[in-house]
């Protein structure tokens, strides 16, 4: 897969053929027009036959195009004269060379494909953009059971860790665990340089052919575990969606490489998270999914106090010296979490196989004490001096998201940056401090009726996490004053006396509230 010549004409035939995101889907919208069932919808359940029907229906100008997604986004067979016209200038040996295809029977007949290739696009602070990317086949080609050196494509995971990388520049840029290479090249339109790692030598083959389809030149792709690819160098930021998820070390249960890291529990992220601190320049960052386990001390189900997995992770952070922000989105119970993963590696519920899987998985979460799994993100930080830690947060956000996964990253490097300015005032420094409320927020009021007071008063953040405040009459009358013309100290001391309360009294409440909500994202410090 790496001959630049036949890479770079695959290229050019892609992009002749219209083989876009948008493209694409006017094709389903078409045939849902014709026969009211959207393909597209059906694919995304796992079902292809709408979309098989709707490329048969294509006009001759749209068969080049039927002809690539038929063969490499359906998985399914295609006749040699098809696929040769969609790629003229690469062909059927072309394609074959680059180990694209391999043909059925007779030689002109029909050919199917070896890879899935799609594109995928996309928007960051950087604009619009739009890639093609391989990777192996999936269930819905094979019809079976993924085998375990599976390399993924892009997923619910990528698209989760792309849209919350902070997206300003970086100097050096490690990607652990590379993958298909999609973090990798996110992280090039943002470094001067991307070192992409991974343990999976066939990975790396693709990560590799889809930064050279895409005419990425900055990513440097290294083989090895963890991080032994960069033993002795520091970078300035580490994006990894590692293999985190829990399996049973068991004979018998498939260890998928995309996914599995090989260590005990959630071993793996551990790993991660303890060694980012050797490896990150100071103020460098690492962002991060994963998962932890809730257990019983003692290692049994049955006896033990419970500890908490969230805690858990933010102490393997703590200990090695890290900032840290975690959040936990999801919590699963063994049996939930199982199941999820069984079918991500196409075995259908209901087999045999499955439920084999099934008891693996509980018998091993048993045995360990393990009551329950979080999931979630991972932003660390070096500290820039040794003055200590300004960011250590830890927070269960189960809920909707207020923003779009795309602009989380955004948020995420707006809330670092206020806090930065936040952490070093002392009292002083923070009545001097001007604060403005964010666009976003607004406030819900609920009274009884015929009460003029409300009961409740809470202040909802639109974007971000989605955060609910219940913020009492006085935190909400100072939110509502915060324009970023006033002190701090000014609006405390005035709604204290139209409160009719001791102005100390309700500062040292607002002073903690106030550096939440600034951590928070829903007041912003104002510069003069």
């Amino acid at each position: 897969m790496t001959d630049d010549r036949l890479v770079d004409a695959l290229a050019a035939d892609l992009g002749a053929a219209r083989f876009t995101v948008a493209a694409i889907e006017r094709l389903w919208e078409r045939s849902a027009e014709a026969e009211s069932t959207h393909p597209g919808a059906a694919l995304r359940r796992g079902h292809r036959v709408p979309a098989m029907r709707a490329l048969e229906r294509v006009d001759a100008a749209d068969r080049p195009l039927a002809a690539l997604v038929r063969c490499f986004v359906l998985g399914a067979p295609v006749a040699s004269v098809d696929l040769e016209a969609a790629l003229p200038s690469l062909g059927i040996e072309g394609a074959a060379g680059l180990g694209l295809i391999e043909p059925i029977g007779d030689a002109g007949g029909a050919v199917r494909p070896r890879v899935d290739l799609r594109p995928y696009a996309f928007a960051d602070a950087a604009g619009e953009g739009e890639w093609w990317l391989a990777s192996d086949l999936g269930e819905l080609a094979t019809g079976g059971p993924l085998p375990e050196g599976h390399v993924l494509g892009v997923g619910g995971a990528s698209t989760t860790l792309s849209g919350l990388l902070m997206q300003s520049h970086a100097g050096t840029t490690l990607d652990l665990g590379t993958g298909c290479g999609i973090q990798a090249m996110h992280a090039a339109r943002f470094s001067n340089r991307v070192i992409a790692t991974d343990i999976s030598g066939r990975a790396l083959d693709f990560a590799r052919f889809n930064a050279r389809l895409n005419r990425m030149d900055r990513i440097e792709f290294r083989l090895g575990s963890l991080y032994d690819p960069v033993a002795a160098e520091r970078v300035d930021r580490i994006v990894s969606n590692p293999p985190f998820v829990i399996t049973p070390r068991r004979a018998g249960v498939p260890a998928y490489e995309y996914r599995d890291g090989g260590m005990v529990g959630d071993g793996i992220v551990e790993a991660v998270v303890r060694g980012a601190a050797e490896h990150l320049t100071p103020g460098g960052t690492a962002q991060l999914l994963g998962n932890w386990e809730y257990r019983r001390a003692g290692g049994t189900s049955e006896s033990g106090e419970l500890e908490d997995g969230l805690e858990r992770a933010a102490g393997w952070a703590a200990a090695s010296g890290l900032e840290y922000w975690i959040v936990e989105r999801e919590r699963q119970d063994p049996s939930e979490y199982a199941e999820t993963w069984i079918r991500d590696g196409g075995t259908r519920p209901g087999t045999p196989e499955f439920e084999a899987l099934h008891a693996a998985w509980l018998d091993d979460f048993a045995e360990r004490g393990v009551e329950s799994v979080g999931f979630g993100y991972v932003l660390l930080r070096r500290p820039v001096d040794d003055t200590g830690p300004r960011l250590a947060r830890a927070e269960r956000q189960h809920g909707p998201l207020g923003e779009t996964p795309g602009r989380l990253g955004a948020h995420l490097a707006e809330c670092l940056e206020a806090v930065d300015r936040v952490a070093p005032l002392d009292d002083a420094g923070m009545r001097a401090l001007r604060v403005a409320v964010a666009g976003d927020v607004t406030e819900e009021r609920h009274h009884w009726p015929g009460d003029e007071r409300p009961t409740v008063i809470l202040l909802r953040q639109g974007g971000g996490f989605g955060r609910v405040v219940d913020a009492g009459t006085g935190l909400a009358a100072l939110v509502g004053a915060a324009d970023g013309e006033l002190p701090l100290g000014v609006l405390s001391d005035a709604i204290a006396q139209l409160l009719e309360v001791e102005p100390a009294d309700l500062w040292d409440e607002f002073a903690a509230a106030v550096r939440e909500l600034v951590a928070g994202g829903l007041l912003r410090p104002v510069v003069r």
